[in-house]
Order: C-alpha cells, then sequence, then structure tokens
C-alpha cells in the first residue's frame, strides 16, 4: 500500500517557485563555502564580526537568575511590552500602549501570527516585487491567496495604482515592507498618505476591513538624514512586524514584536489582544525566549552602526557605478540592488561565483535583471569582493565588444 507522506500544505510551499530558488541557492551557496573559493560573501544578512560589545555584557548580566521562575515559561512579558512601548513612542511620536505588543519568536513570528489573526482560508494578501521572498510562503501555509503587484522599478516606490487595481472583495491584507529589502526604499509621508486613503476607501467599498502589515525590523536603519515614517502612522487598521534581530545584527537570536497603534479603537484592539495570545501560544508558542526578555531593557537602547553602514553603503555604490553598473543608492537597510550587467541575473550570479564573489539573484525576490548584495560584510571582505565585480563586468564588456 502506497502511503501519502508528505501532507498537501508542505507539498504547496515546496512548489512555490522562490521557495524552490532559495532552496537551490542554498545548495549552491554551501557547495561554494565548502569548496574554499569563497572571496566574499554578500548573500544574507549575517554578522561577518563579533557581536556588538553591549549585547555579550547584557546575556552575561541577564543569564544569572533573580529567583526560581527565572527560565519559567514566558510569553509576552511585561517587563519586554513596556520596553517596546516606549521605545515606539520615541520613534514615532505615538502613545503606544503596552498590552497592544506582543512580543515574538522575531519579525517571522510576528508576520505569521498577524496573518492568521485577520484572515481566514482563501482571503487574499497583497504585496509588493521584489518582496522579502518568504511572505508567500507564510501566506500559503496559513491557506491564504497571494496577490501580487510590482512596484515602479525605476524608483523603488510603490505603485499604488496597481495595488489599488490588484484589491478585491477577497483581500483582507495588504503587506508594506520600509524601510524596503531588496531594495533600501524608504515610503515617504506622502506616499503613505495616499495608500492610507486608498485602503480607507477600498474598505468601504469592501465592506470589510483591509488590515495593513507593515514590516520594519530596518526602521532605525535610515540614512542621509532621512526619517522613518511608519504606515501605522497614517492608517489605524495596521499592525508593525519587528525584529531586534536586525537592529543588533544578531539574527539567531529570535526577538521581535508585533504592535498595534494606538489610534485603531480601543475595542477592536481589546478583541484582537486575546486573540493573539491565543494564536501564539497553539501555533508553536511564538513567544521569544527568557533571556532575550530579560535582557531587553539594556538591547533596546542598542544598535549597529548605522553611520558605518552608510560608510559601507556610498563605498560599494560608488564603486559599483564607476565600474558601469546601474545602481539606485539605497536609503535605508543594509542592501544594495543594482541592476545585473547581462538579463539573466542568475547566470550572472554564477559567475561572480566562478570569481569567489557570492550575491543574491533577483530572481529569488521574482525581479529579473537585478541582484542583492549584503552589506552586513565587514570592510575587508568589501575590498576582497569589489575586484570580482570589475572583473565580471569587464569580461562581459569584452565580449559585447567581439
Amino acid at each position: 500500500m502506497a502511503y501519502r507522506l508528505v501532507s498537501d500544505r508542505a507539498n504547496a510551499i515546496m512548489s512555490i517557485r522562490s521557495s524552490q530558488l532559495v532552496n537551490a541557492f542554498f545548495n549552491s551557496y554551501r557547495a561554494n563555502r565548502a569548496s574554499g573559493n569563497t572571496e566574499a560573501d554578500f548573500t544574507f544578512g549575517n554578522p561577518h564580526d563579533m557581536p556588538l560589545p553591549g549585547v555579550v555584557e547584557a546575556f552575561r548580566t541577564w543569564i544569572e537568575p533573580r529567583d526560581k521562575d527565572w527560565f519559567a515559561y514566558k510569553t509576552s512579558e511585561q517587563k519586554s511590552r513596556e520596553v517596546a512601548a516606549v521605545s515606539l513612542e520615541r520613534l514615532l511620536s505615538m502613545p503606544f500602549e503596552p498590552d497592544d505588543i506582543a512580543m515574538t519568536n522575531g519579525g517571522f513570528g510576528a508576520i505569521a501570527v498577524a496573518l492568521k489573526l485577520v484572515a481566514n482560508p482563501g482571503d487574499e494578501v497583497i504585496f509588493s516585487l521584489p518582496p522579502w521572498f518568504s511572505y508567500e510562503p507564510i501566506c500559503v501555509e496559513a491557506g491564504l491567496t497571494p496577490v501580487k503587484v510590482s512596484i515602479n522599478t525605476e524608483t523603488f516606490d510603490l505603485d499604488l495604482d496597481a495595488i489599488e487595481s490588484a484589491i478585491t472583495p477577497r483581500t483582507r491584507v495588504l503587506i508594506v515592507n520600509t524601510p524596503q529589502n531588496p531594495t533600501g526604499k524608504v515610503l515617504t509621508a506622502e506616499t503613505l498618505t495616499r495608500l492610507a486613503s486608498l485602503l480607507e476607501d477600498a474598505s468601504e467599498r469592501n465592506g470589510q476591513r483591509i488590515y495593513l502589515l507593515s514590516d520594519e525590523p530596518y526602521n532605525r536603519i535610515v540614512f542621509d538624514g532621512f526619517t522613518h515614517r511608519s504606515p501605522l502612522e497614517f492608517y489605524p487598521y495596521a499592525f508593525m512586524a519587528y525584529s531586534y534581530g536586525k537592529t543588533l545584527l544578531m539574527p539567531g537570536q529570535r526577538m521581535g514584536y508585533l504592535a498595534m497603534p494606538p489610534t485603531m479603537p480601543r475595542e477592536d484592539r481589546e478583541q484582537l489582544r486575546e486573540a493573539i495570545y491565543n494564536l501564539q501560544l497553539f501555533c508553536g508558542y511564538l513567544f521569544p525566549n527568557a533571556l532575550l526578555q530579560h535582557a531587553i531593557g539594556d538591547l533596546e537602547g542598542m544598535t549597529l552602526d548605522v553611520a558605518y553602514q552608510q560608510r559601507k553603503r556610498d563605498h560599494v555604490v560608488d564603486a559599483l557605478v564607476e565600474m558601469g553598473y546601474e545602481v539606485q543608492r539605497p536609503e535605508g537597510t543594509f542592501y544594495v540592488f543594482p541592476k545585473s550587467p547581462i538579463a539573466d541575473d542568475a547566470e550572472f550570479t554564477r559567475l561572480l561565483a566562478a570569481e569567489g564573489v557570492l550575491v543574491l539573484p533577483g530572481e529569488v525576490f521574482e525581479t529579473p535583471g537585478f541582484f542583492r548584495i549584503c552589506l552586513t560584510a565587514n570592510d575587508a571582505m568589501i575590498e576582497r569582493g569589489l575586484p570580482g565585480f570589475a572583473r565580471i563586468i569587464s569580461k562581459l564588456n569584452r565580449a559585447d565588444r567581439f
């Protein structure tokens, strides 16, 4: 007798093209790393230096138990919520309530909870391309229908007309990401004001609320004097997903939160609070561990060196432009998203890997013709990697001439 080994849900996730590409890239990535030929790794947001000294000191301080319940089960601890609320009020000048913040195991957990909180199986979730490549699998796992729209690839701004055209009576959630991975785009107050008006009008037409899920793990990594503006400032029926792993450059330590703005009607927030708690409990215990929550008061005040990140961005962008690459200067995050010098971005990344330089192809982000550079790399790695970019574009230019 033949038994079905894998569920329809698992098969659906494995069939997603972006998931297949990420899996294929991981296999290639591991092979390149194992070969010892890698000069520079610009693929993922992993640290390439030792952790921030303050992070290590905070863990040393808070690892010592104060009472018998120090490492007992933890949910969203009141201290953690209060620290996050103060931080959000400082960032956005909005009086967030601690009870409206749910501590999660990273931004990933916050997004998963938010989608299951307000959307039923079969409902539609809109997001823009290029996306974080996990949006679609998270939607599919929850039984939701991803609806994809393209951004303006010249400005990297949202295409509001495309978003409006994509809304149907089944639309329940719109995901936005600012500052955006992989483009580094920071959404402006003007764009967010128009987006809020669009969602309000569409909710009225549909006769049910469309929620906005704002994915903001990079909201403290902005450059050139830009001010981060959260969609929660403009639209009350919104959630923020935040991750400390990006700000502190420690993605393996999983802590973030899901926050509701004080502008959402109180009676709605009170109903959603209980539902969030139950989802976190029974969708895989999506809370941060005890040590991270004990240390949050110390961790909250830390961040990677944004000025240093900006200097790295400028150095790499300027060097690539001088070589002949087409690059928009990112306004935030630690990514750069140049155009591939050849149409086949996957082939370009393979050629680059042969030079010892690893990047992610644009096809992983469903935006062919681009590639992503991650600048969590340190100065030494950048200096090792830049000659590889120069060699490849020089070879391609010579090939075009003959």
